[in-house]
């Protein structure tokens, strides 16, 4: 099967629906003009009936491939029983048997508990209450290009776009940002050899000289791979010298792997890669394929340990629960293709570079990578370039998201064969040579 696509985009129906849109919902992030009827597989169809290859995911929640036989019968079966009955009120067996399998599956050899949220941004609040209430210290660190989330204590910890921040001051206080190790725009102008001792040199010479005194700091926030800051890779040494500097002044590492996790890089979390460990993992986005949902797993020692201290309505929902419970069986299945795929994906990417006048990077792990577009000669971004290529990949049948100032990101379903990434890297090379890019 190939994208199909028979009508201008968005076509006569899609184009009613926007307008409705935009006279009946918040104006929020919507800028891909596709308005999705049903989607099976790897594989939507719009609401006129132009089919496309799906390399966007939900944004990284469809992990399994949009409605997974196994999912949709884990739901099927929960439904049956009862939907909701007070998540953190009453006892549900459901939310403890997940529990268990999330700490099987998180990194660390230690005792382990689980708190459930119902998305990413509340995931990094929880993370913030835990490790204020389990340190006694206020501060927090986070990194530049990072996102945590919208809402009031994850959107201070996010600094990738100042959109996301605009006209929204007070944040939460003590949240304090430093420089992530890019490779490719590093920080202070150094070479890419030299990026993460810069980085850690700055906190260590700079911030805790300077402005919080380390014995103060809660925790630090960090995306092991930066998601909307542009799937920015940092170098293998960086999150191992985090953790010892750390370590040293009794700060806590937080993994934010809501867009990363789950499977998405080849390995369960993409901390995996760099040989570290932390203490407390956020998680929402893939872990109940499409399902809303989100967790902190953490080491028992931080538990709040105070009825009351933390709480929420929906979170563990059952059928979340049932959702993520499948998730799981099905992707422990999908990271060998995950691993293959990814390889293929780096093929593809680097031979479109090679050709390109305007792709200066192309980054990530597995199937979590992303092309830079840049003005030529340079390394200064090229927005524009990015759009009209996503526009072009649109027309032809590909759907493709947007990160950072001027990347487009490759997170197709786990479950994509070999001849359906061939089919929408083919559909992304014609995009950029027909751009003159």
């Amino acid at each position: 099967m190939r994208p199909e696509v028979k009508t201008e985009i968005p076509g006569p129906r899609a184009r009613k629906i926007i307008e409705d849109d935009k006279k009946f919902l918040a104006t929020s992030t919507r800028e891909i003009p596709l308005v999705v009827e049903r989607a099976e597989g790897v594989w939507a169809w719009d609401v006129d009936g132009n089919r496309f290859l799906d390399f966007a995911s939900g944004i990284g929640v469809i992990n399994t491939g949009h409605r997974h036989p196994r999912v949709l019968q884990a739901l099927e079966e929960q439904m049956g029983k009862f939907l909701h009955f007070a998540g953190t009120d009453f006892y549900y067996g459901i939310q403890v048997e997940l529990a268990k399998r999330l700490v099987e599956i998180t990194p660390g050899d230690f005792g382990k508990k689980v708190f459930y949220t119902n998305s990413g941004a509340e995931s990094n609040e929880a993370a913030m209450k835990l490790t204020r209430w389990s340190t006694g210290r206020k501060y927090f660190l986070a990194f530049l290009g990072a996102f945590h989330g919208r809402t009031f204590g994850a959107l201070s910890l996010t600094a990738s776009k100042i959109v996301h921040r605009g006209r929204f001051f007070p944040m939460v206080p003590g949240v304090v940002h430093v420089p992530y190790p890019d490779p490719f725009r590093t920080p202070f102008g150094v070479d890419p050899s030299e990026v993460s001792d810069a980085v850690i040199s700055y906190i260590e010479d700079q911030i805790f000289r300077r402005l919080v005194p380390p014995d103060e700091v809660a925790a630090a926030f960090a995306e092991p791979i930066q998601g909307e800051g542009g799937y920015v890779v940092p170098p293998k040494d960086f999150f191992p010298k985090l953790r010892r500097l750390l370590d040293e002044h009794g700060i806590l590492l937080v993994d934010d792997e809501v867009q990363a996790g789950m499977g998405r890089t080849g390995r369960w979390f993409a901390i995996e890669h760099f040989g570290v460990v932390p203490d407390v993992v956020c998680l929402a986005k893939a872990i109940a394929s499409g399902v809303p949902m989100g967790a902190i797993v953490f080491r028992e020692d931080l538990d709040f340990g105070v009825l009351g201290a933390h709480s929420n309505t929906f979170g563990g929902n059952p059928l979340a629960c049932a959702a993520a419970l499948a998730t799981i069986e099905v992707i422990g299945d999908l990271l060998d293709n995950v691993r293959a795929r990814g390889e293929q994906l780096t093929r593809w990417l680097r031979d479109i570079k090679e050709e390109s006048k305007t792709i200066g990077d192309v980054r990530g792990i597995g199937l979590m990578q992303a092309a830079d577009f840049v003005v030529p000669g340079t390394k200064e971004p090229n927005k524009d370039v990015r759009e009209r290529v996503l526009m072009r990949a649109l027309r032809k049948g590909l759907i493709l998201l947007p990160c950072g100032f001027s990347a487009i990101r490759f997170i197709p379903p786990l479950t994509i064969t070999e001849e359906e990434l061939d089919t929408g890297m083919e559909i992304f090379a014609e995009a950029v040579r027909e751009e003159g890019a």
